[in-house]
């Protein structure tokens, strides 16, 4: 004999609530409805299925050989519904209306943020592109605590195998000081005649990268000298200014220190600087697929994928 089995999830959920608390009073409570309402429930089900699910007298409710064969099929296809509203759930996140752009300071560079917004925008007309300002002490922009999709940022990255880049700027590093310094008015000068003089100096959080700034890998293993930590552009100004280090700059950077006491001279012995966007190596979310897209397009030429 075939039963009619228009069985809903609902029903299951409740079968097994009863199942796991044997009591039709703290299975009610855990499902936050009313005893008589899943007792009615439970009686519908069987009904449905044609067996007696549950045993029950004054003392207790246990499960019928019915609703031990039931017990496992149910729980099976629960968790498989669970996997799928899970999966449903990644999608709509993947799909979400924003996109988190992390930036230490503005991308500037001809116009870069904008020519990507537009390219962007053309495939995603209602994502909203929410940009977020990143101190120094985290390079990664927001990368690496999830507080950002993509990144605006320098290389080398610490923990660089967790992320892919594209360069979208490869600059000259030049040294930044106070328009008194001796080097001040010169038009380039050597890495050498300045490598011996305090320094500004990224946060050690920054790892790798403040190495970088630093120069460290042209200084022949002497250590730097730090006159003070900075973590933005205006920290950096007002150190400059007030004589405690000098500080090697991308040139596109310049902008964000020259105000009139500060100067920029080219440094002809150290290799470019090199700005890029970057994006967790296993995040394939179709937003930060096609974010990365615009840019690739935005600066012209092909991708140069993270090592």
């Amino acid at each position: 004999m075939h039963h009619r089995t228009e069985v809903h999830t609902r029903d299951l959920g409740y079968f097994l609530a009863v199942a796991r608390e044997l009591s039709f009073t703290r299975a009610a409570e855990s499902l936050y409805v009313s005893q008589p309402a899943l007792s009615k429930q439970i009686r519908q089900l069987e009904r449905t299925l044609g067996v007696r699910l549950f045993a029950r007298d004054r003392q207790q409710v246990r499960l019928t050989p019915a609703g031990e064969t039931l017990l496992p099929h149910a729980e099976q296809t629960m968790t498989a519904w669970q996997l799928g509203t899970s999966a449903l759930e990644e999608l709509r996140l993947s799909t979400a209306s924003q996109l988190r752009i992390g930036m230490s300071n503005s991308p500037g560079r001809g116009g870069l943020l904008p020519a990507i917004r537009s390219r962007f925008t053309a495939e995603h007309p209602t994502t909203t592109l929410s940009l977020r300002q990143v101190d120094w002490s985290d390079p990664s922009a927001g990368l690496s605590d999830g507080t950002s999709d993509v990144g605006f940022v320098w290389l080398p990255l610490p923990d660089q195998s967790r992320y892919s880049h594209v360069v979208l700027a490869e600059e000259p590093r030049m040294v930044a000081l106070p328009a008194g310094h001796r080097l001040a008015g010169r038009p380039s000068v050597r890495f050498a005649e300045f490598a011996d003089e305090p320094f500004l100096a990224l946060p050690a959080s920054a790892g790798p990268l403040r190495d970088y700034w630093l120069a460290t890998d042209a200084r022949d293993g002497s250590p730097p000298k730090v006159g003070a930590e900075v973590s933005g552009p205006d920290e950096t100004y007002e150190a400059l200014v007030a004589g405690e280090g000098v500080v090697l700059v991308a040139s596109g950077n310049a902008p964000l220190l020259l105000r009139g006491d500060v100067v920029t001279v080219p440094v002809l012995d150290i290799g470019p600087s090199h700005f890029a966007l970057a994006w967790r190596r296993n995040d394939d979310r179709p937003l930060v697929a096609a974010y990365v897209r615009a840019a690739h397009s935005a600066r012209g030429s092909g991708p140069h994928a993270g090592t």
